[in-house]
Formats: structure tokens, C-alpha cells, sequence
């Protein structure tokens, strides 16, 4: 009896958060054969180097694998530093992606793309849907949109997720932050004028998996928005993050964005609709606060 041969599937990025609840969900006798890259190694795991900034190197690693779906989490993250690091970005958020594109229009891979609520300026009071005008603040979200249009441009096949708020129990997010500050400190001031919705890393990894079976034959392209339900401000999440910690001696004070000076303007209100995303995929999405417990609850074990 003849085995079925494995889909091969590139996954950029592999070692950051979204990345590594791949890794953690990717089952070794699946249907698909994970290629986790990344310009990084993680201590006990198997990682290809792949540096996606350059064209020659996405073209050599898809071509002799024989990728079929390329699940690109890789990009330039620090909203912040980005002020500041403008080509780095641009590099990793935009030119990286076409690279990715380019390559997979050429192969006839699909591109799973993931992008940010960072796209939009936050000046709506109600939740952004897909096809509501760009219009970043900064250069983090100017080079994610550069990014999507560099993948809708390029002629592959592709899927877009726009996700908001990412945390996991990898690498540096707001929620481990303040797992440790509520531990550590009496008292602390968290944002409560920028409201949006935290998103458990390891929910968007399950639905990327979901969406494998039949991707590897689409031809045609889409962008959608992911996060989980429901709506809070950073303060409320930093809130929610010490009582469940059982850290309830640490004082959270509310302030505003005017109060807390940074280098870069922070949409006030990022709230994705995910009624499409719901409808097309028959997904039903977790709430914020029960997605935080079990993250939680796998950090502290």
C-alpha cells in the first residue's frame, strides 16, 4: 500500500508567538509536513534558517520542498522601536511579504498572511470591518498595510488575518508583563483610553491549522478579520491579569494616553468585526477573558 505523501507547508516566523502555538499544535502525522523557519534557533527545536528579506532564499527553500501553503507569522513587531527603525520595518513588514508573494505566485502556493488592527487610525466607536480604509499612525501599521497590498498585488493565492492584541505564554507580551509588575510592584498606571480586544495567540494557531485542509488548491484571495470576542481597554486587561494572578495587593491606577508619552500615536479604538470571518469559516469565538484563564493557567503550570 502506497503512504499518501505529506502537503508541505512553510512556516515563517516559527519562533515567535504565533509561531510556536503552531509548533506546539502541528501534529507529526498529519496530512502536512511543517517546515518551521526562522533567522533564529529555540533550544530543543528544529528550526530551517530562512531569512525572508531575501527573495533568493524564500524561491530556494520553496522550490526544493516543494511548499504548497507558506503560513507567514514572521514581522517587525515593536510598534515603538519602529518610530525609530523605519527601514527594518518596511524590510520585515512589506518588502519580506512581497518576497513571500512574489515566490508563491510564481509555485502556485497559497499565502496565509497575518496583519494587525493597527491598519486602521481608531477614530470609528464601532468595530472596523475588512474593507473600511486603511489609515495607520505609524510606521508599524504603515508597513503591515504596505505588506497586504504587496500580497494582494502579487498574483498568488492568498488569505489575509488581521488579528489585534496578541499574547501567549511565549516570548514578551503585555499579559506576562503584567504578570510579573502586579507580582513585583504596589502600584502601577495602565492606558485606559485605548480600547480593543486581547487576542490568546494559541486560538488564531488552531483556526490557521483549521483552514489547511483544501487551502493548498484555492485560487482565489481574501482578507479577513480574527481576534477573540468582546471589547476592553488595556487598563481592563491589566486589571483582569492581576486578579488572576491573585496579585490583588497591586494598585492599578487608570491614565491617559496624553499622560504616558510615546514616540508613536496608538489607534484609540481597534475593534475588529469578526462577523465575516464567523460567517465564512463557521467559526464561534471564544470571549477575551476565558481565552486569558487557560493562558494563564498553562504559564503559571
Amino acid at each position: 500500500m502506497q503512504l499518501k505523501s505529506r502537503i508541505p507547508v512553510l512556516v515563517t516566523g516559527a519562533n515567535g508567538q504565533l509561531g510556536r502555538e503552531l509548533r506546539a499544535l502541528a501534529c507529526s502525522d498529519s496530512d502536512y509536513r511543517f517546515l518551521f523557519s526562522d533567522v533564529s534557533q529555540l533550544p530543543g527545536e528544529e528550526t530551517l534558517y530562512l531569512d525572508i528579506t531575501h527573495r533568493d532564499s524564500v524561491s530556494l527553500v520553496c522550490r526544493s520542498e516543494g511548499v504548497r501553503v507558506i503560513i507567514n507569522c514572521a514581522g517587525y513587531t515593536d510598534v515603538e522601536k519602529a518610530e525609530s527603525d523605519q527601514a527594518m520595518a518596511d524590510l520585515l513588514n512589506h518588502v519580506a511579504a512581497r518576497n513571500l508573494a512574489e515566490v508563491a505566485a510564481e509555485t502556485g502556493a497559497l499565502l496565509i498572511h497575518i496583519s494587525t488592527d493597527y491598519v486602521f487610525d481608531g477614530q470609528r466607536s464601532q468595530p472596523y470591518p475588512e474593507d473600511w480604509p486603511a489609515s495607520p499612525l505609524g510606521v508599524y501599521g504603515a508597513t503591515k498595510f504596505l505588506g497586504e497590498e504587496a500580497v494582494r498585488k502579487a498574483g498568488c493565492p492568498y488569505l489575509i488575518f488581521r488579528t489585534a492584541w496578541l499574547y501567549s505564554p511565549y516570548g514578551k507580551n503585555f499579559v506576562k508583563t503584567m504578570m510579573r509588575l502586579t507580582a513585583e510592584r504596589d502600584q502601577l498606571r495602565v492606558v485606559v483610553d485605548q480600547v480593543g480586544t486581547p487576542t490568546y495567540a494559541r486560538n488564531l494557531a488552531r483556526f490557521l491549522l483549521s483552514v489547511l485542509p483544501g487551502a493548498a488548491s484555492r485560487k482565489a484571495g481574501g482578507t479577513w478579520n480574527f481576534t477573540d470576542e468582546g471589547v476592553c481597554s488595556w487598563y481592563d486587561l491589566a486589571c483582569a491579569v492581576r486578579d488572576l494572578s491573585g496579585h490583588t495587593d497591586c494598585w492599578i491606577l487608570p491614565c491617559l494616553t496624553q499622560d504616558y508619552p510615546t514616540k508613536v500615536r496608538r489607534p484609540a479604538y481597534s475593534v475588529l468585526d469578526k462577523s465575516k470571518v464567523k460567517r465564512d469559516f463557521g467559526l464561534t469565538l471564544p470571549h477575551w477573558l476565558d481565552s486569558l484563564k487557560e493562558c494563564m493557567q498553562r504559564i503559571k503550570e
